[in-house]
């Protein structure tokens, strides 16, 4: 696979990655009182849905962002990896995250894998860049900030946050540094 190929099925895979839920709550009884048990809320770990979100943890997330998500889709396409988090029954805030082995030097991830108009990134990995992300205020998206890095574990990883369409661009600003350190956490290496 050429990287090229590569770049395409990971940023496809980012977009093609979704999820959907609602998260269970279920009143046992009708009479008020506190004798009657009620379900709160729960959330499987975001791991549970494998494929990259086995690299996220809803905890870490919240902490390093202020964002509290509450379901995961994890995927798996020509040897990419994806996982979406997302509040349920809402398409943003939503974070993904697309993990790719590969064998790129940090002139080729330059060349091939960093988006036009995007800042390089120094201190992440071999090589990296931000890249601001337009609102599309038509899909119910705001803006947003994506982060990728060439890992030196060989990977290519996409990070990208998405916050909702009535944020201010000055959110998103604020976000990058936030989805920075996140990036630098999932770089190191899983015991």
């Amino acid at each position: 696979m050429t990287t090229a190929s590569l770049v395409s099925v990971l940023l496809g895979s980012l977009w093609l990655a979704g999820c959907a839920g609602e998260p269970a709550t279920r009143d046992m009884g009708a009479s008020p009182g506190p004798s009657v048990p009620v379900l709160k809320p729960s959330r499987a770990p975001a791991a549970d849905a494998g494929a990259a979100c086995q690299l996220l943890d809803y905890t870490t997330v919240e902490q390093a962002l202020g964002l509290s998500f509450e379901v995961a889709a994890g995927g798996q396409q020509d040897g990419t990896q994806t996982c979406v988090l997302q509040i349920a029954g809402a398409s943003a805030p939503d974070l993904t995250l697309a993990v790719t082995s590969s064998n790129a030097d940090p002139a080729v991830f330059r060349k091939t894998v960093v988006p036009k108009g995007a800042a390089d990134l120094a201190g992440l990995g071999k090589a990296g860049y931000q890249l601001a992300v337009a609102a599309a205020p038509d899909a119910g998206r705001g803006p947003g900030v994506e982060i990728g890095w060439l890992s030196e574990a060989k990977r290519i990883l996409v990070l990208r946050c998405t916050l909702p369409a009535d944020a201010p661009q000055e959110e998103a600003d604020a976000l990058a540094g936030k989805l920075i350190e996140l990036a630098k956490a999932l770089d190191q290496p899983q015991a």
